[in-house]
């Protein structure tokens, strides 16, 4: 909506290549009508560099778009420094904060965001509704990508579900005022969760910054084993290799591709998900689950009883 509103004037866009599948299409989808995107690359903790953002902006970027935290690895962008980047030279900055609204603090005037994606079910609210913040001073200005009957400021025109949008609103209220305790439980919950199997088992690799990090969402590699497989073999536990969004292709993925995961490491990632619910219990079973078929797919496994068998 950002870009073809001031398409006249401006006809680049930078983003990253670690951004949600949705933003990544949607760059996609604007470069065949004429517009010209950088994707920026990520260092191998999969945190931008700061001073490439700075140095890819263009006379004529109108938008940046980051996102705040990762769906995949869990990194937590530098929002607020990328904010003040975009503010300083005049571009507008959208962040895909999906996996980070009610999850960790977030201030749009602070952070100096100028338009901010929410998804409903990533807060426990309904699945089928969102939110996007867009800046009214300085005006922000968009071209709908729809028309219709000039809903919501005649930038989404449809006739608004309100069991949805009561749903999303009552599901933030509880975030607000559950944050500090959720983040406090779900911290707790992860550190079991990693220590335990890295304790147990050797070669297993945690990707991502492990400081600039949501804990909710952690992604580990198992060294001489399928992902596939062992997502098979824990098939009572919602687990997925990759995102969750892209969890049907079977290619490796460009997450941690973008981070320098080579690609039998890649391969052999799961992304465990922490949440408001998740019990000891459950974390524990897992835990357990876990070490014992990423054991027995090891044995089963040529390449890892190679140096044990000096063949």
């Amino acid at each position: 909506g950002v870009a073809r509103f001031y398409r006249s004037r401006k006809k680049h866009l930078i983003t990253t290549q670690t951004e949600h599948k949705c933003v990544l299409d949607s760059c996609r989808s604007l470069e065949a009508e004429g517009f010209q995107v950088t994707y920026l690359p990520v260092k191998k903790s999969g945190i931008i560099d700061l001073k490439e953002l700075e140095a890819a902006i263009q006379p004529d970027t109108s938008l940046v778009s980051v996102m705040t935290v990762n769906n995949e690895i869990g990194v937590k962008q530098p929002i607020a420094e990328i904010g003040r980047i975009c503010s300083s030279r005049k571009v507008y900055f959208h962040t895909d904060a999906a996996q980070a609204v009610g999850k960790i603090p977030l201030d749009v005037n602070d952070m100096k965001i100028d338009l901010m994606s929410i998804s409903g079910h990533k807060i426990y609210g309904p699945k089928g509704v969102g939110a996007i913040y867009i800046r009214r001073r300085p005006r922000v200005r968009v071209e709908a990508l729809q028309s219709g009957g000039g809903q919501e400021r005649g930038m989404r025109s449809g006739t608004v579900p309100t069991p949805l949008v009561v749903g999303l609103g009552a599901a933030c209220e509880v975030a607000q005022q559950e944050m500090e305790y959720d983040h406090k439980w779900i911290s707790k919950l992860a550190e079991r969760l990693t220590q335990k199997i890295m304790k147990s088992l050797p070669d297993v690799v945690m990707n991502g910054d492990p400081e600039h990090h949501y804990p909710g969402c952690i992604n580990l590699s198992f060294a001489y084993v399928e992902g596939e497989s062992l997502l098979m073999a824990l098939k009572d536990v919602a687990l997925s290799s990759g995102s969750a969004c892209t969890s049907a292709s079977l290619e490796p993925s460009y997450v941690l591709r973008a981070i320098g995961t080579d690609e039998d490491l890649a391969h052999s990632s799961i992304r465990f998900g922490i949440g408001r619910f998740t019990t000891e219990e459950e974390v524990d079973y897992t835990v357990e689950k876990c070490i014992h078929h990423v054991k027995r797919l090891r044995e089963m496994s040529y390449v890892f009883t190679l140096p044990e068998t000096n063949l």
